[in-house]
């Protein structure tokens, strides 16, 4: 047998989705393990939306969209929404819009749109684990721009300048962050924007978390501010915010010229989303937004929650987070590094989480915590590493 592919053989895999299949596979073997690894919110999808999509396959809408980048009402709701919301008009929904099957595959469309080989690209680190590999796989050179933790990972225009080269070509943002948990403040969006225009730079807007913020932040887009819509490809979606995770539904915002090219690898490669998904995303986008707020709101107490008690154990330092529903802790006083932290809490502890490294150099010493799970596996978390840090 000749030789399968060495790009992919050598392509890491995700650990977070690692972790997770981890834990379920010990769960189904009868362990109490509480699953603190994935991103998948415990809120179930909001009625009215999914009565919009058994609607719609009631109504026979089980065939290819037309036109295949997305219907023309959710096209228009997208628009909306982004003018509304987010203060970036689409005056063109139809050459400026393609909806994806899950935000993942939208970044994806964004990277391989404005990629060629050996093209750099910046990526905030720490960041979301799969931004190198999908950087790779789309032909470009992923570049860490490390953001210390003693400065609460903060961006700054000199951090991203004493990383641009000529071959630069983009920077990836994701606001808000996972796994920090960081809410960009205007000053950082603004920066980002100048070394792009400075140094003539794509953006690619990770924003899937926007709705997911807290003590009363208003998200901003970076898409919005002056002459950055046509350098900017936003990438949003439904699967967080409004617990959609298995819906596969996101939107890729970007210049007719970008969307034209993403268009063509859409059609050579998944060639769509679902249909009845587009009736869903018309109902989430122009129907009641109140289950947002609810299922906030309870983020956010859990995250008062969890981080006035792990900062109450000995041993776990963790700061507040400003949106997305992760901690990002660290254990001042362990001499394991995080793969092996994360193994330790799994084997001692029976509790799953994403190691640091995970999420780049900057992310070692930390561990990634969902609170995207139910209060009472969050209390029963904390009680057992009560029991455990000493261990650590």
């Amino acid at each position: 047998m000749k030789e399968l592919s060495q790009r992919l053989q050598t392509l890491p895999a995700s650990m977070t989705l690692a972790v997770n299949d981890k834990a379920k596979a010990m769960q189904a073997a009868g362990a109490d393990v509480i699953a603190l690894a994935g991103g998948d919110p415990d809120f179930d999808t909001p009625e009215h939306i999914v009565a919009a999509a058994v609607a719609a396959l009631a109504a026979g809408h089980t065939h290819y969209p037309a036109p295949m980048i997305g219907i023309l009402p959710a096209l228009e709701a997208v628009a909306a929404k982004m003018e509304r919301e987010n203060d970036i008009p689409v005056p063109d929904p139809r050459r400026q819009i393609i909806l994806t099957p899950g935000g993942k595959w939208g970044l994806y469309l964004a990277l391989s749109a404005v990629l060629n080989p050996g093209d750099e690209v910046l990526i905030l680190e720490p960041h979301w684990v799969s931004y190198p590999s999908m950087v790779t796989l789309a032909g470009g050179i992923p570049v860490a721009v490390s953001l210390p933790a003693e400065d609460n990972f903060q961006v700054t225009a000199e951090r991203l300048q004493a990383r641009v080269t000529p071959r630069t070509k983009a920077i990836m943002v994701n606001n808000p962050c996972n796994p920090t948990g960081r809410v960009l403040t205007s000053e950082e969006v603004e920066a980002i924007a100048a070394v792009a225009l400075a140094a003539d730079l794509y953006v690619i807007a990770d924003e899937i978390y926007e709705k997911l913020v807290f003590d009363g932040r208003r998200h901003l887009s970076i898409a919005a501010l002056p002459h950055m819509a046509e350098r900017t490809l936003t990438v949003m979606g439904l699967t967080k915010s409004y617990a959609m995770t298995g819906w596969r539904l996101g939107w890729l915002v970007a210049a007719p010229d970008i969307i034209r090219l993403a268009t063509r690898m859409n059609s050579q490669t998944v060639s769509c989303a679902a249909t009845f998904t587009m009736h869903a995303c018309v109902a989430a986008l122009n129907g009641p937004q109140e289950n947002i707020a609810t299922m906030r709101d309870a983020y956010q107490r859990r995250r008062d929650f969890m981080v006035q008690a792990l900062n109450d154990i000995k041993g776990i330092k963790c700061r507040s987070i400003e949106g997305a529903f992760y901690l990002f802790p660290r254990f001042t006083h362990s001499q394991r590094n995080s793969l092996e932290l994360a193994d330790a809490l799994l084997d001692k502890a029976r509790i799953a989480a994403v190691p640091g490294i995970a999420f780049g150099r900057s992310g070692e010493g930390h561990v990634r915590f969902a609170i995207s799970t139910a209060q009472h596996d969050l209390e029963r978390a904390v009680a057992r590493l009560a029991k455990v840090a000493h261990e650590l």
